[in-house]
C-alpha cells in the first residue's frame, strides 16, 4: 500500500477523532474494573501433548459429529448481535449448519419462517480472544415442526442427551464460554476422549491488553453426562497498556517489568520490551520472505523496519528509565520459519490490523502527548510506523494472486475477528497519565479512530 495513502487516511481518522472529548489530567489513575474471580496465576504450561486440535469452521466448533436423538432435521450454530453490529456486519449470520432446515416439517414455509424469526434475549458467554465482538453465539434447530434455539450451556447439553464424541465435548465448553478456534497454534482449542468416556477440553478465556487484563488457558473436564468440572487454570499472557505497539513475533513469552508507581515508567518499559520484541519479528519476516519467494523489495523493507526498531527501542528505554522503570529485554523462542499461509495470517493479524492501528495511535500521541520529550519521540516513531504498517499491506498485496478463494476467506475472518478483538481492547480505561502526558487515545476516541479505520481499510 502507498505509504503516501496511509498518512491520509491517518490524517482524516485523527481529524474525526477531535470530534470526541479527550480525556485530560487528572493526578489519579483510571479506576480498574472488578474482577469478582482473581487469576490464580500459574506457571507451569499445561500439557497439551496427548490432546487433538478441536475441529473449527468460521471460527466456531465443527458440529458435524453430533449424535442427537432422535436425529434433527438441521442444526446451526448462529452468531447474533442483540445490539447495533459493527460497521458492515449483519446482524445474523450461520457459522456452521448442518442438514436441511425444515426438511420434514408439514409446513416447510412456515417453518423456515420461524426458524428466520428465532429471538433469544442472551446467547453464549463470550468472554474470551476473537469472540469479545458483541456477538452473541446459539445452536438452532429444526426437527419436524419443532424449531428450537439453544442458548446456555445447560440447554446444550440437554440437547446432545449423553456427550458421545470429542466434537460434543468441544461445543458444550463453547457453550459455557470457553473459546476453542483461536488462530494461533498454542491457543487454539484441544480435546482429548478418555477410555471411561470422559473428556478433556482445553480453551481460552480473557485477552491480554490493558492494566488488569489477562488471557488465561484452562483444562476443563467433561464427563459423559455433561458435567464440566475446571481442572487448571494458567495465564498466558498478562495484559498492558501497549498491547498495540509494534509487531509481536511468535514466540514471544510474557514477562513482568516489574512494578513502578508511575504509569508512564510501566507504560514505556512494556513499550521498550514490545518495541525490542518487533526486531525479532522482523527479521523472522525477512527470512520467511525470502523463503517464499518474495521480492527483494519486500525482503530489505523488513529489514529496514528492524533496523527502524532499534531506534525505538532506545528512544522508549530512554523514556522508561526517566520515569523511573527499567524494562525487561524480551524472550524470544526460536521458532521454525512457518508456511506461507501462516506467514499471511500472522500479517494480517499483526500488520494489517494491529500495527496499522499501532501506527495511528503513534500519530495521535505525536500531536497530543504534553510531555514534549514523549511528543518528540513519537513524532519518529509515528512516521517508522506507517511505513511499517505499508509493508503489511504490500506483503498481503503480494501473496494475494497465490491465495485460493477459500484462503482469501480465512484471511478476511482473521482480519475480522482482529478488529472484533481490538475494538475490545481498546475500550479499557487508562490511567489519565497515559492519556494526558503520553498522549495515548481515551476508549473514546480509540473508538472513534477504530471507526475510520474500519471503513476506510478493514471493511
Amino acid at each position: 500500500m502507498n505509504v503516501d495513502r496511509l498518512r491520509f487516511l491517518f490524517s482524516r481518522a485523527l481529524r474525526t477523532s477531535l470530534a470526541t472529548p479527550l480525556l485530560l489530567a487528572g493526578c489519579q489513575g483510571a479506576p480498574t474494573p472488578p474482577n469478582p474471580d482473581p487469576i490464580d496465576v500459574g506457571e507451569d504450561p499445561i500439557d497439551v501433548s496427548q490432546h487433538s486440535d478441536v475441529e473449527c469452521v468460521n471460527s466456531a466448533p465443527a458440529i458435524n459429529d453430533l449424535s442427537i436423538e432422535p436425529p434433527p432435521d438441521s442444526i446451526q450454530l448462529r452468531a447474533i448481535y442483540l445490539k447495533t453490529p459493527p460497521l458492515g456486519l449483519p446482524a445474523l449470520r450461520v457459522r456452521t449448519s448442518v442438514g436441511q432446515a425444515c426438511a420434514t416439517a408439514t409446513d416447510p414455509q412456515d417453518c423456515q419462517a420461524r426458524l428466520d424469526t428465532l429471538e433469544i434475549q442472551q446467547g453464549f458467554p463470550r468472554t474470551s480472544g476473537l469472540y469479545v465482538d458483541g456477538a452473541e453465539d446459539f445452536v438452532a434447530m429444526t426437527r419436524g415442526d419443532e424449531v428450537a434455539a439453544f442458548t446456555n450451556a445447560e440447554a446444550v447439553r440437554a440437547l446432545l442427551g449423553r456427550i458421545d464424541t470429542p466434537q460434543e465435548a468441544a461445543l458444550l465448553a463453547f457453550a459455557a464460554g470457553y473459546s476453542l478456534c483461536e488462530w494461533t497454534g498454542d491457543r487454539h482449542g484441544k480435546v482429548r476422549a478418555f477410555p471411561d468416556g470422559t473428556f478433556s477440553v482445553i480453551g481460552t478465556q480473557g485477552y491480554a491488553c490493558g492494566e488488569g487484563t489477562a488471557l488465561t488457558q484452562h483444562v476443563v473436564g467433561i464427563t459423559a453426562s455433561g458435567e464440566l468440572t475446571e481442572q487448571q487454570r494458567t495465564v498466558l499472557e498478562e495484559g498492558s497498556p501497549t498491547c498495540t505497539i509494534g509487531r509481536r513475533p511468535a514466540g514471544l513469552q510474557h514477562a513482568r517489568t516489574g512494578d513502578c508507581e508511575d504509569a508512564r515508567g510501566r507504560y514505556f518499559a512494556d513499550s521498550a520490551r514490545l518495541e525490542a520484541a518487533s526486531i525479532h519479528a522482523f527479521l523472522r519476516l525477512r527470512d520467511e520472505l525470502a523463503l517464499h519467494g518474495a521480492s527483494t523489495r519486500l525482503q530489505d523493507a523488513a529489514l529496514t523496519s528492524a533496523a527502524d526498531e532499534v531506534r525505538h527501542t532506545e528512544a522508549t528505554v530512554r523514556l522508561a528509565l526517566r520515569f523511573g522503570a527499567t524494562p525487561v529485554p524480551p524472550a524470544v523462542t526460536d521458532l521454525p520459519l512457518r508456511p506461507l499461509d501462516e506467514v499471511l495470517l500472522d500479517n494480517t493479524v499483526e500488520g494489517c490490523v494491529r500495527e496499522t492501528y499501532g501506527a495511528l495511535v503513534a500519530h495521535h500521541q505525536a500531536l497530543h502527548a504534553r510531555d514534549p520529550e514523549i511528543r518528540e519521540a513519537m513524532v519518529r516513531i509515528a512516521e517508522d510506523e506507517t511505513r511499517h504498517a505499508g509493508l503489511s499491506w504490500d506483503i498481503a498485496h503480494w501473496a494475494a494472486p497465490r491465495l485460493s478463494s477459500e484462503e482469501q476467506a480465512r484471511l478476511h475472518e482473521a482480519r475480522r475477528h482482529a478488529v472484533a478483538v481490538l475494538r475490545a481492547e481498546v475500550a479499557v480505561p487508562l490511567d489519565a497519565q497515559l492519556t494526558a502526558e503520553a498522549g495515548l487515545p481515551s476508549p473514546e476516541v480509540a473508538s472513534a479512530l477504530l471507526d475510520s479505520l474500519e471503513q476506510e481499510l478493514w471493511a
